[in-house]
């Protein structure tokens, strides 16, 4: 029996194997939703529109292999970026890992359900809508309040 704490209390993000990185990502599917910025205040706001490549069912990308030739401002997350990008949600497990802090209890990999982030309310299923056929000037009807925003 491995007595081991799992590999992301005793693992930097730069020292994940490709399949630990990729299974940090809980499936929330938040930070697939356009968000606004103010120019004044770099205030980021958030919206309940979706990029047109997320399955708003699964909240994971339609074609994860191809999102940067298909979404060219789709962001690649690095340990180098999640520690500059001030928007990922305070949920975040690459976030949480990068702070030195625990994962949540619904988060798969602690619970063994990829349902329970889901179940748990911080997933973006049920709760939002594809970018298709809107224009930038209809996002600000569609600024919302995610769980445990900060």
């Amino acid at each position: 029996m491995d007595s081991q704490p799992p590999f992301w209390k005793r693992k930097t993000l730069e020292e994940m194997s490709e399949a630990e990185w990729e299974s940090l990502c809980d499936g929330c599917g938040r930070c697939c939703l356009n968000k606004l910025e103010d120019w004044d205040t770099a205030e980021i706001h958030w919206t309940n529109i979706a990029c047109a490549e997320l399955d708003c069912d699964t909240c994971r990308c339609r074609n994860y292999e191809y999102r940067f030739k298909l979404v060219p401002d789709c962001i690649d997350l690095t340990p180098a970026k999640v520690r500059e990008i001030g928007w990922l949600p305070p949920t975040c497990a690459y976030r949480l890992v990068a702070e030195g802090r625990d994962l949540h209890d619904w988060h798969p990999l602690v619970s063994g359900n990829p349902e329970t982030v889901h179940e748990a309310g911080i997933s973006v299923r049920g709760r939002v809508i594809s970018e298709e056929g809107l224009t930038v000037e209809d996002y600000e009807d569609h600024l919302v309040t995610w769980p445990d925003e900060e």
